[in-house]
């Protein structure tokens, strides 16, 4: 923020003695408003160093939590792709074992939907 100062502009009213009174109060409240505006921007200098330093140290928190999360996201990733694997070997052995062995599926599809039933009850 750049302060500037501003001309005082004269007031004429008329009267020398209101004149010049008015002129001096114009010309202190232009002086504190200025002061009042170079104090701010003194203050806004200050603290500029300090919010740069605050928002570091945020980016590299950031940057630390993203580095910790990355091994976990590809142990995750790996986990899941092996568990498909997995899943797809299940289907397709029972897949296998049902079209060798039909009624022995089916009985012990049987058997299960009644003991699941009856355990609900």
């Amino acid at each position: 923020m750049k302060v500037t100062s501003h001309a005082v502009t004269p007031i004429a009213t008329g009267n020398d003695t209101t004149d010049a009174a008015l002129n001096k109060a114009a010309s202190s409240l232009h002086g504190a408003v200025d002061r009042v505006a170079a104090a701010a921007d003194d203050a806004a200098r200050k603290v500029a160093p300090a919010i740069d330093r605050a928002a570091e140290a945020a980016h590299q928190v950031v940057d630390k939590a993203a580095g910790a999360a990355a091994p976990t996201a590809a142990w995750l990733n790996e986990q899941s792709n092996s568990l498909r694997a997995t899943q797809r070997t299940a289907a397709a052995d029972a897949g296998q074992y049902i079209a060798a062995h039909p009624w022995k599926s089916v009985a012990c599809a049987l058997a299960a939907g009644y003991f699941i039933g009856r355990f609900i009850r």
